[in-house]
């Protein structure tokens, strides 16, 4: 029996990396007539970091202003990203871009958010990067290994790649 994939659901980290993952996200799409949904997650700030912030914003809301101006920095990038994206992506494949339903910045875990989101948009296919090395590459290579163990759909996981292989 062959399964129908109609949504996919692309989890970027927002890295410049990120393009080679949207690269086989976007062909998915375009192969299998899906809808695409572009997710990023914006990781909470951990405890330190909030007590950090308070100590050095004594200004009433300046705290909050500083978080809201930390979510507007990761939109502007997302969508900087997905820009570069398109317009690296040839003429005769731009079609997919009307398959992407919906592009999304959710504060939250990654893993979660990615699982959450996947389930309530009814994906059936989640596509995420995964790296190699460094603190963030590690951390990035963590979320993909909690998606895998935790998610009830297929789940591709895209290797590292350093190299503009989206053209």
């Amino acid at each position: 029996m062959k399964s129908t994939i109609t949504h996919i659901l692309c989890a970027t980290d927002l890295s410049k990396h990120s393009a080679y993952t949207m690269c086989h996200a976007a062909s998915l799409a375009a192969a299998t007539g899906a809808k695409l949904h572009m997710v990023h997650a914006v990781q909470p700030m951990s405890d330190d970091a909030k007590i950090t912030l308070q100590m050095f914003m004594q200004t009433t809301g300046a705290g909050e202003t500083a978080m809201k101006a930390r979510h507007d920095h990761a939109k502007a990038v997302m969508a900087e990203r997905q820009k570069a994206f398109w317009a690296h992506v040839h003429d005769e494949d731009q079609e997919v871009q009307k398959q992407v339903e919906s592009i999304e910045l959710i504060d939250g875990y990654p893993a979660e958010v990615i699982l959450r989101r996947s389930a309530e948009l009814k994906c059936d296919l989640i596509v995420i990067g995964a790296h190699e090395h460094g603190y963030s590459q590690t951390f990035l290579g963590t979320v993909a290994k909690r998606v895998l163990r935790r998610s009830s759909i297929p789940t591709l996981v895209v290797p590292y790649r350093d190299d503009d292989a989206h053209s």
